[in-house]
């Protein structure tokens, strides 16, 4: 188990998700923990029907920049965050599946999430793993990518985040974080419409959740720009960090290398 680091004063802590109405760090990822419990029944649904499908296709175009790690046997691949687990089942897809082939580690801190996401496993050479993403269970420099998709900026801390990867990671290894964007100009006037009026209301009538779907758009908004995460995941010790916008900016791929 690694070891906590103790918190800084709070002027100098990086930002992380905060619900409305919540100030520490260990409040808010109780909060959002209890949330994405209560939605897991209809996470998939909500997910699929909200994204018009586009989720599919961010996954997958993810995963297959990944191949060529995930092609190697012996490669380990850890999934954070990985809710119901599709973005594992798309890095899944490049695995060589032999026995011989070391397992994708699956990790969310939701245990309603990740029973939905071990159904899927079950039949593959995949390990859920419930842990907090700032504290993991797993050794310094024994994990070859980690991904994450759309649940990063659910940390309460994006700084310790990315400080707990670099730590997993092994020299040569990569991060790639899959998260949405607020893009600018027409593009962001009409995403703000839709994601602030519009999907909060369609995710609150598939959840029976509102209130998650009001938090949604308000993490996204919080949610460092581009060329702040970038410094962050730079100051974090990775080299070689870009972003790659997908769909008009509305997410984007966040990919780095631990030297």
């Amino acid at each position: 188990m690694a070891s906590i680091t103790p918190l800084k004063p709070e002027h100098e802590r990086s930002t992380g998700a905060r619900p409305a109405g919540i100030t520490t760090e260990q409040a808010a990822a109780t909060s959002v923990q209890q949330m994405f419990d209560t939605i897991a029944p209809t996470y998939d649904r909500a997910n699929h029907l909200l994204s018009v499908g586009i989720d599919r296709y961010w996954w997958n175009r993810t995963a297959k920049l990944f191949r060529p790690i995930l092609q190697h046997p012996e490669a380990v691949a850890l999934d954070l965050c990985c809710g119901t687990g599709d973005m594992t089942m798309a890095l899944y897809q490049h695995r060589p599946h032999t026995s011989e082939a070391a397992p994708i580690l699956a990790v969310d801190f939701s245990h309603q999430m990740l029973s939905r996401g071990a159904e899927k496993f079950a039949p593959h050479n995949i390990v859920p793993i419930e842990a907090d993403a700032l504290h993991l269970p797993i050794a310094d420099a024994s994990i070859d990518l980690v991904t994450s998709a759309f649940g990063f900026r659910n940390l309460s801390n994006y700084e310790a985040g990315l400080t707990e990867l670099h730590r997993i990671l092994r020299p040569g290894g990569q991060l790639g974080i899959l998260e949405a964007n607020q893009p600018e100009g027409l593009t962001g006037a009409l995403y703000n419409l839709y994601f602030k009026s519009i999907l909060p209301r369609l995710g609150g009538l598939i959840s029976g959740k509102p209130a998650a779907y009001s938090y949604l758009p308000a993490s996204v908004e919080r949610f460092p720009r581009p060329p702040r995460m970038l410094q962050l995941i730079k100051a974090a010790g990775f080299t070689n960090a870009t972003w790659t916008s997908y769909t008009f900016g509305t997410a984007g791929l966040y990919h780095a290398t631990k030297p």
